[in-house]
């Protein structure tokens, strides 16, 4: 590359940076105020929602071991304000959705939140039960928003478009059981660019988003920067590292879970999924959202630096190099041993 080329293209990378860090500023700068009845907000990319900077996970939801306790959890989470709610059918077979289901159907909760399930299936037939099945147990006509779940293997790109699921999610939204359509991916950030390079038009990606993540294999700044670009709303998971116990950031690497959720909410997320398994940890996490305020440079250059030499060989995030963190529903389908870490 001669001199002037070069010269042209350091100045294209530039520009492109900036554009990106003024697109990450306005989606935090777009935090609604905190009402007495809610919490703040942001938009959803291109949608046209907002949702709450925090979200409510389905896959903690699922694994409470007291029917009635994860009933109240769900509707105290919906009466507080928090609007996204995030499910699975792969989470505990059903039983999240199915509780889900059922704590929104009273006081027409439903009615008051973004409601997220997602596609375990890659072919079309499959998507198609499979979105049937999620509907029956969520008790409703439609979902918000549909994701491909745990895109986390190199083909699953290409699967989702070869094996016709994503006909099945075109389909089912020009039926109005679906009104936007994402994927999500724990894996590595090179599968989820090649998500993104497909021929379509995503409306969300779920991703890892953590103080960790911006040293390894990172998230934060290889995807989300192509996300707001293209205005796909951004949803992070895994703020405390996931995989409780062993891999909570806040036990293991001597951080707060309260700086580490400042941390994410900091990023142009559009809401952090949480999971959340008790009433007090609802109540924390409430609190946490409605007191945000952001990180600034100096805060999060700081920590940073303070979780740098644990954070690049990716011990805390060992579901990005390790498949003991996905699930056996995708490990089977790609012909790993589900039972092997």
């Amino acid at each position: 590359m001669d001199q002037k080329n070069s010269r042209r293209e350091f100045l294209r990378i530039a520009v492109t940076a900036a554009s990106v860090s003024a697109l990450a500023e306005q989606i935090v700068a777009q935090t609604s105020s905190t009402t007495s009845s809610g919490l703040p907000t942001r938009p959803l990319g291109k949608t046209g929602q907002r949702v709450s900077i925090i979200g409510l996970g389905g896959g903690h939801i699922g694994g409470i071991k007291d029917d009635s306790e994860a009933i109240r959890i769900v509707q105290a989470a919906a009466d507080e304000g928090i609007t996204f709610f995030d499910n699975a059918w792969d989470y505990s077979d059903g039983l999240a959705e199915e509780r889900m289901g059922r704590a929104l159907a009273a006081g027409n909760r439903r009615e008051k939140v973004f409601l997220m399930t997602k596609n375990c299936e890659r072919d079309y037939q499959g998507s198609m039960k499979d979105l049937e099945d999620s509907l029956r147990r969520l008790r409703t006509d439609h979902v918000d928003l549909w994701q491909f779940h745990e895109v986390n293997y190199d083909n699953d790109p290409e699967w989702v478009f070869e094996k016709g699921g994503v006909r099945a999610a075109l389909e089912a939204r020009k039926a109005g059981k679906v009104r936007f359509i994402g994927f999500t991916g724990h894996k590595d950030p090179r599968i989820h660019l090649k998500m993104l390079s497909q021929p379509f038009n995503w409306d969300t990606a779920q991703m890892p988003i953590n103080v960790m993540d911006a040293h390894y294999r990172s998230f934060q700044q290889q995807v989300v920067p192509v996300c707001l670009s293209r205005k796909i709303g951004v949803l992070g998971m895994k703020g405390l590292g996931g995989g409780a116990p062993k891999g909570r950031l806040d036990a293991r690497a001597g951080l707060s879970a309260s700086e580490c959720y400042r941390f994410c909410l900091s990023l142009p997320v559009s809401t952090q999924i949480l999971g959340i398994t008790t009433l007090d940890q609802l109540k924390e996490n409430v609190a946490m959202a409605r007191n945000f305020q952001p990180m600034s440079v100096e805060e999060k250059s700081a920590l940073l630096a303070r979780v740098k030499d644990g954070a690049t060989d990716g011990r805390y995030e060992l579901f990005k190099s390790t498949t003991q963190f996905d699930n056996g529903h995708h490990r089977k389908q790609h012909g790993f041993d589900v039972s092997a870490g």
